[in-house]
């Protein structure tokens, strides 16, 4: 079957392995799940969509791409019903895929202040290479605008545990790596088939097998937000009893309800009349 529509590369491509993956996910003990990881989804899915919408849009107002003659059918703004939707299939397939793999979540949150910089300083750097780029030649307006978008969220991410990050890099490298190529091959195929064209006069001409080395970092960057994203929260989430106190302490009182008290889990704490009995999972 050959999708002639965005929705059929949805239906055949992503919808499918999605729900392979969520059952894979429910039945192993090993993976992670319960309202913790789901919750982080949940609002990586609703920043992805505020985030990418403007962007998106006003890059399809520009012709940076277009789509295939009946290939879209109702649109909002610029982009068609099926872009959005993938503004939230693609954080669930990739989110999924991450949860059977082995997330560490072990590491202070204390980082010093310098280290916290850095990483700063380094998603900034990505946004100013892209800003440098939009104010080159049109051929290099698709990845400027990339790596415009990308710099914020890699500073802040950055920002705020790169060193966990760098803990977790086998996790990481795998929960950004194999969706990633997968989405490339979609790509390649909605491409090869005319369901969307990449415009030559706003990219700069170098594609592997087909595929615009801008669509190829579009589709790293935006696993990459993903999956640092999942990795640091339920980093955050495990961690925080270790630095509530402290927190809370530090914030003006009119706010200190905003942030939980961290209470200390029983097995943490050693106390073997409290532990009852764990779950397999790795977070609940």
């Amino acid at each position: 079957m050959t999708p002639e529509t965005y929705l059929g590369v949805h239906l055949l491509f992503v919808v499918p392995l999605i729900l392979v993956l969520g059952i894979l996910t429910y039945a192993r003990s090993a993976a992670t799940w319960g309202k913790v990881p789901f919750f982080g989804l949940f609002v990586v899915l609703v920043l992805a969509f505020l985030y990418t919408t403007p962007w998106d849009n006003l890059l399809i107002d520009q012709g940076v791409w277009w789509y295939g003659s009946g290939a879209t059918r109702a649109h909002v703004w610029a982009a068609p019903i099926g872009e959005y939707l993938f503004f939230v299939l693609q954080p669930i397939l990739a989110a999924l895929w991450l949860y059977n793999l082995d997330i560490p979540t072990e590491g202070s949150l204390r980082i010093p202040g310098r280290t916290r910089l850095a990483g700063l300083v380094a998603g900034l750097a990505v946004g100013a290479c892209g800003a440098g780029l939009l104010l080159a030649d049109p051929s290099r307006l698709y990845l400027g605008a990339i790596l415009v978008w990308a710099g914020p969220i890699l500073a802040i991410q950055w920002a705020f545990g790169w060193p966990h990050l760098v803990r977790a890099r086998r996790t990481v490298a795998l929960g950004i790596g194999v969706p990633t190529v997968y989405l490339w091959f979609v790509d390649w195929y909605a491409i090869t088939n005319g369901l969307w064209t990449i415009s030559t006069t706003y990219t700069v001409g170098i594609a592997a097998f087909g595929l615009p080395i801008e669509e190829m970092l579009f589709f790293l960057i935006t696993n990459v937000f993903i999956v640092q994203g999942l990795v640091l929260y339920l980093w955050l989430v495990e961690q925080w009893p270790t630095v509530a106190p402290d927190v809370r302490a530090a914030v003006p009182p009119a706010v200190v309800g905003l942030f939980p008290a961290g209470k200390r889990r029983a097995v943490a704490d050693g106390d073997p009349d409290e532990r009852g009995e764990e779950s397999d999972r790795t977070v609940t």
